[in-house]
């Protein structure tokens, strides 16, 4: 078995195991290197594992410097999930202990974040869920399925006059407007502008954008969804209080669901959430079931892992969130991006 770092000219491999892997999430493709290293400078470290010419394992990761500027390996930064995918459990270590040699030189720490709790390992007690939804094979099926007043929920932005476009990189001005007043309204700093185009543009058609309107005309909700194979992710949604009463997030969730129905994807995964918390029963109500999330540090001396306790913003984060939602949005849309690109949740 070779274990090797894999360039621009490895991608197509690198994707086609992603692709067919049954653990395989569009985080994990190729693209987010690119978009990663693009807009915000990072190094990916992307471990190819094979034998005899085949692929047998990959393992994605970003030399990352996080605020109070420790530098660690992340396997990866800015979403939920990603960790190694291999054709066994043994390839899957010999992938990580590739990647914590990399990083002991260079005194780093390696944090893996795995979507599904891996056999004979230490068990993460944070609490953090993955919330997926098996789909069927049309929106109209996915539609009848759901309870009458969820149906009615979905139907009521449309005859409210809400409509709703999905479509690509065209709509990144009417996402990013949204999505800068909304993350400021939460209290987070929000990712740069050249992110979301980067992401956009290294996913090409594996990459989809929707916007809600108000029957003014004015954008409402708005998000991006990531495709892979099976699996369709949805990293960024967001909506603006101003229009909660008119339940644009309905609409914008419908929207891409339908996609995924009409369009053969076996699931649709939420994303994060803490079981009892409003975004955790938002997406429960759809269907979706809770996966544990097992996030794994392997600290710089140690040789055995150790989980992280907690998947939880840290302090300092918490700090930043007072003092955010007060600012005007010209100061937090220039400042967000710098602190953003230090912030790997």
């Amino acid at each position: 078995m070779q274990i090797r770092k894999a360039g621009k000219a490895d991608q197509d491999v690198w994707d086609k195991y992603v692709l067919q892997h049954k653990d395989g999430l569009a985080y994990h493709l190729f693209a987010w290197k690119l978009a990663v290293e693009q807009s915000y400078g990072w190094h990916g470290v992307y471990l190819l594992a094979e034998q005899d010419g085949v692929v047998r394992g990959v393992l994605p990761a970003v030399d990352f410097r996080g605020l109070k500027g420790r530098s660690s390996y992340i396997s990866l930064p800015y979403c939920d999930a990603a960790g190694p995918l291999a054709d066994s459990p043994l390839i899957e270590d010999m992938l990580i202990e590739h990647l914590r040699s990399l990083a002991f030189p260079h005194k780093r720490p390696c944090e893996v974040r795995y979507p599904i709790v891996r056999e004979n390992s230490p068990q993460a007690q944070g609490g953090k869920v993955r919330m997926l939804l098996p789909l069927p094979d049309d929106s109209a099926s996915l539609l009848a399925g759901f309870k009458s007043k969820l149906r009615s929920q979905v139907r009521k932005p449309i005859k409210d006059g809400l409509t709703a476009q999905l479509g690509g990189a065209e709509l990144i001005d009417s996402f990013y407007t949204v999505f800068t007043r909304n993350m400021r309204d939460l209290g987070s700093p929000v990712h740069s502008r050249a992110w979301i185009e980067s992401i956009l543009s290294h996913y090409g058609s594996q990459a989809r954008v929707a916007i809600v309107c108000a029957p003014d005309g004015a954008v409402a909700a708005a998000g991006i969804i990531l495709l892979h194979k099976t699996t369709v992710s949805i990293p960024w949604a967001s909506s603006l209080q101003d229009y909660n009463r008119l339940n644009p997030n309905m609409l914008l969730y419908w929207t891409f669901l339908s996609f995924a129905a009409d369009n053969g994807y076996a699931f649709f995964d939420f994303g994060r959430s803490t079981p009892g918390e409003g975004t955790y029963r938002f997406k429960e109500q759809w269907g979706a079931q809770p996966q544990p999330l097992q996030w794994l540090h392997y600290p710089i001396a140690q040789a055995d892992p150790e989980p992280i306790l907690q998947i939880k913003p840290s302090k300092l984060r918490t700090t930043i969130a007072g003092v955010w939602q007060k600012l005007p949005l010209v100061v937090s849309d220039t400042v967000g991006p710098i602190l953003r690109k230090r912030i790997s949740l």
